[in-house]
């Protein structure tokens, strides 16, 4: 990579200020976009394989595939990540852990994770693997980035919604910070999104998102996309970012084509070497009627939204075949030096050098020239041919004897099995330690006592008169003046945090007051209450989905979690380790959690009717705090009369946000005694399970 430097002058006095420049991160979803990207001028690409990725519709790659590609991306220079950042079951990881010691075999550079149990099982079988925090973690604050790297991740890949000034405290952190600059905006925070899994059975943690926020979403039945953002393009803001620290610049787009990956590449380069870039190219391509910045700029509202229309689609053909010559060919990226030696009768020597590796091969001893000597110039010429190799010459030293002769296929034949040998020394693979007894053979998990009730609600005025039956309660932060202290209350920061210094002041003053628990939706919640000496319970956001997670969250600090109800019954049931652990088992489940509040978008807060339609008539609530908001279920989840079969956990939550207390404590007793449930009640899927 090296060095950008930005010439400033101070009293007149010329100052030189160093910058690393930061890593063009590439996506490839195929053979032929790794190519687009490594010849277009990526430093990295990231890739998935058939399993286990965030983007399992792509076409992905196989054993062999992946082998070629980081061949051809190391002979390059250039470094490969494989996203292993899906949730997973239990019966996922004896596959999954041959899946990440054959990639460290073959020479990946690092693995991007999501789920905090595939991050133990592949921190202790390749401790020295670097791991980077997906995206898909929810890493917004300090405090998030600070637990990650404490964690042991080596890097963070930031949420897509944070400003440049939050951006920017992270990177004073000494943790490589990756950020998305171009492509597709999910409406969604960063892995909060189940809308996928609960309407088509298509979990976006699994890696089959079913993109059911592009269809027709509207607060007034109009033919509105309440749920599509225009994608995002931080590209004409690059250099704030450098500026920032930003360490990789990420490219969205794995289930693009190799133009598009050659485009976006192209465009970055240009943008970070200061040259001209052509941002109607990058729209014709791709694009959801033009980009947005709005979260960098804390712009947001209607104009981040925007779907990808007819004439999108038809004007990316015109530029096809222009891009198609950015990557048509390799052109030489690592810098060769060859010291040649050719005297007469002896063997002639070639050595070559490249990044730290030497060899040198031997050719035919050269001959007394009958006619016209092989002379320096001579040499050079051939030496100099490096054609479409991945190589450009740095410098040629000759040891040349006087009046010899080589033929020039032999020069040519020694060329090019120097580099050969240095191309093979380029691409051998590092070393892992692998320890592959990581497998947990713990057996099921059997509670001590029937699970109790915990609630959650929203405002401190629903508890009052509450039912004796319920145990715990999560209340909102903000709500701790209006009650008094008592154990069984859980204080539950935002989910998404935008003042974490506020969230960490309010804690202080609430424990001042006597309560002592908190419910942690994110890493960030969880490192901010263990410094506040706060008892900690992990909730549905931290997509506990598997035993490995559960023994994760516990050596967190986390006394209790809730699981993710992207779980069946049945394989919650057959869970292990020794931390108490719930499910969420009535009320309306939060789909998305969302910046951008798409009511307002679409008819503004005076016409809010609190609830968003769909193509089919079907009404998803919405509920709005002040910096996001939350897109409900269209029906309420229902397990009262299944309490027989929920086995292995400790409590149950209900869910309530707009009820009454008379309301609630209807509910409650309907879902203890097994009656009434709601007319529009589904069973999630508990029952189901999703792909």
């Amino acid at each position: 990579m090296g060095w950008s430097v930005y010439k400033i002058f101070r009293n007149g006095e010329r100052v030189k200020i160093m910058i690393h420049k930061p890593e063009i991160l590439a996506p490839a979803g195929s053979l032929e976009s790794v190519y687009a990207a490594v010849r277009c001028g990526a430093d990295a690409v990231y890739l998935g394989g058939k399993e286990f990725s965030a983007r399992g519709n792509a076409t992905n790659f196989t054993e062999d595939e992946l082998k070629e590609a980081v061949s051809y991306c190391h002979l390059n220079g250039v470094s490969v990540h494989q996203a292993i950042n899906t949730i997973a079951f239990d019966k996922n990881f004896e596959t999954l852990l041959k899946v990440a010691v054959h990639s460290a075999e073959i020479g990946v550079d690092a693995f991007i994770i999501q789920d905090l149990g595939v991050f133990s099982l592949i921190k202790n079988a390749l401790p020295d693997m670097p791991l980077h925090a997906s995206t898909q973690m929810t890493i917004h604050s300090v405090d998030g980035a600070k637990k990650a790297m404490e964690m042991g991740f080596s890097r963070v890949v930031l949420s897509r919604e944070l400003s440049l000034s939050d951006i920017e405290e992270i990177c004073k952190l000494p943790v490589e910070v990756e950020v998305f600059i171009h492509g597709a905006l999910c409406m969604s925070v960063s892995g909060q999104c189940f809308m996928s899994a609960m309407i088509g059975g298509r979990s976006a943690n699994r890696g089959l998102c079913a993109q059911s926020c592009r269809l027709p979403f509207s607060a007034d039945k109009s033919d509105y996309y309440a749920l599509s953002l225009k994608d995002l393009s931080y590209i004409p803001e690059i250099n704030s970012l450098v500026k920032a620290g930003v360490k990789s610049f990420k490219i969205e787009g794995r289930m693009k084509r190799p133009e598009y990956v050659a485009s976006a590449v192209n465009a970055v380069k240009n943008a970070l070497s200061g040259e001209k870039y052509d941002m109607s190219v990058l729209k014709a391509v791709f694009s959801r009627g033009g980009f947005t910045n709005g979260y960098l700029k804390t712009e947001l509202g209607k104009n981040m939204f925007g779907i990808r229309e007819k004439e999108d689609v038809i004007s990316a053909k015109d530029y096809f075949p222009e891009i198609r010559e950015l990557y048509r060919r390799d052109i030489g990226r690592r810098e060769i030096s060859f010291e040649l030696f050719a005297h007469e009768n002896e063997e002639m020597k070639l050595s070559a050098f490249c990044d730290g590796k030497e060899t040198e091969v031997s050719g035919v001893a050269p001959k007394t020239a009958e006619s016209k000597p092989s002379d320096e110039n001579f040499f050079r010429e051939k030496l100099s041919k490096l054609g479409n190799t991945p190589f450009i010459l740095k410098e040629i030293k000759c040891d040349i004897g006087e009046n010899i002769f080589v033929p020039a296929s032999a020069v040519n034949d020694i060329r090019r099995k120097a580099v050969e040998e240095i191309s093979v020394l380029l691409t051998e693979n590092k070393k892992h330690r692998v320890n592959k007894d990581v497998l947990k053979k713990g057996g099921r998990y059997i509670p001590e006592n029937p699970p109790y009730i915990r609630i959650s609600v929203k405002k401190a005025e629903q508890i009052k008169g509450l039912s004796e039956n319920v145990k715990e309660i999560v209340l909102p932060l903000s709500e701790y003046e209006k009650v008094d202290a008592f154990d069984k209350i859980l204080l539950a920061p935002p989910r998404f945090i935008t003042d974490e210094n506020k969230i960490r002041d309010t804690l202080i003053k609430a424990k001042e007051k006597g309560f002592s628990h908190v419910y942690c939706n994110n890493i960030a919640h969880l490192e901010t209450a263990e410094n506040l000496g706060l008892i900690c319970h992990a909730g549905f956001g931290m997509n506990i989905a598997n035993s490995y997670s559960l023994d994760m969250i516990k050596n967190m600090g986390a006394i209790d979690t809730e699981l993710s109800f992207e779980m069946k019954l049945s394989q919650i049931s057959s869970l292990s380790g020794d931390i108490k652990r719930g499910i969420i088992a009535s009320g309306r489940l939060p789909l998305m959690l969302t910046r951008n509040c798409p009511i307002k978008s679409q008819v503004g807060c005076k016409n809010c009717r609190k609830i968003l339609i769909d193509r089919k008539g079907a009404k998803f609530p919405v509920y709005c705090y002040n910096d996001y908001a939350e897109i409900l279920n269209c029906n309420t989840l229902y397990l009262g009369d299944k309490k027989d079969e929920i086995r292995g956990v400790d409590f149950m939550t209900m869910l309530f946000y707009d009820e009454t207390p008379d309301e609630i404590n209807k509910a409650i007793d309907n879902f203890i005694n097994e009656k009434n449930p709601p007319a529009d009640f589904t069973r999630g899927l508990y029952m189901r399970g999703v792909e």
